[in-house]
């Protein structure tokens, strides 16, 4: 740990494992700190083109969104739908609590929690994507749990009462990968701002978001779980405890 609170890390590893590294963390942010690498001696271009069309490869080698082939995503569900397998993770921790998904999308986190037990409240302003959700659910056999909403989370969430907030704000395909803020998500700022009743907050937020613009809240990464992502962070959660 360096004097500025940074963290440092050195390693000796063969030419095609420093490329790699390179190129796996080019552009790439941790917690609101971009990372850094200094390779030397330095790295010949044959050997870091070779790193980088693995890498793009590894990208079409994810954790698999929906499993089942009559699941309906749309293009940014694709890009945003939390994988099955960490959605079943989510799930099985709140097990048997009253959750509001506040940016429902296509469903999976919503599906992810029914299939936990847990009664969902799913919200979502856009009618085609809650269509989705609708239709996902029901392939899933957990549309009987989740009462689906069409709005304005911002507006709905005030008149909800449950035990957990969960909210997967849309990061856009090009948010920023080295450092988001809590203000870089809207609505997450106006829905926290009319959530104050209740108990508990789960956020999923791009890798490179900062904590500390959500003061006081608990950090973990998620990391993929296919060959592709299976060493790649695909998210954070935040999580919040609030006073009764």
């Amino acid at each position: 740990e360096l004097a500025d609170g940074h963290l440092q890390a050195h390693a000796a590893l063969e030419r095609d494992a420093a490329a790699d590294l390179a190129a796996r963390l080019r552009g790439v942010g941790i917690g609101g700190s971009p990372i850094s690498v200094a390779i030397q001696p330095p790295l010949h271009r044959k050997d870091l083109r070779k790193a980088h069309t693995t890498e793009a490869r590894r990208y079409r080698e994810g954790s698999i969104g929906f499993s089942r082939k009559s699941a309906r995503l749309d293009d940014e569900g694709r890009r945003s739908l939390t994988p099955e397998a960490l959605a079943t993770v989510l799930g099985e921790r709140a097990r048997g609590l009253r959750v509001i998904d506040a940016c429902a999308g296509a469903g999976g986190n919503a599906i992810g929690f029914a299939r936990a037990g847990c009664e969902v409240t799913a919200i979502e302003l856009n009618p085609g994507r809650l269509a989705m959700a609708k239709h996902n659910a029901k392939i899933y056999g957990v549309a009987d749990r989740i009462t689906f909403l069409c709005g304005d989370a911002r507006k709905i969430v005030s008149e909800c009462d449950a035990d957990l907030l969960f909210i997967d704000p849309p990061w856009g395909e090009r948010y920023n990968k080295e450092r988001v803020t809590l203000g870089d998500l809207p609505p997450c700022g106006e829905v926290l701002q009319n959530a104050a009743h209740i108990p508990k907050w789960w956020i999923k937020v791009p890798p490179s978001f900062d904590p500390a613009t959500l003061p006081g809240c608990r950090v973990e990464a998620f990391f993929g779980v296919a060959r592709g992502d299976e060493r790649r962070v695909k998210f954070l959660l935040l999580e919040t405890d609030r006073q009764p």
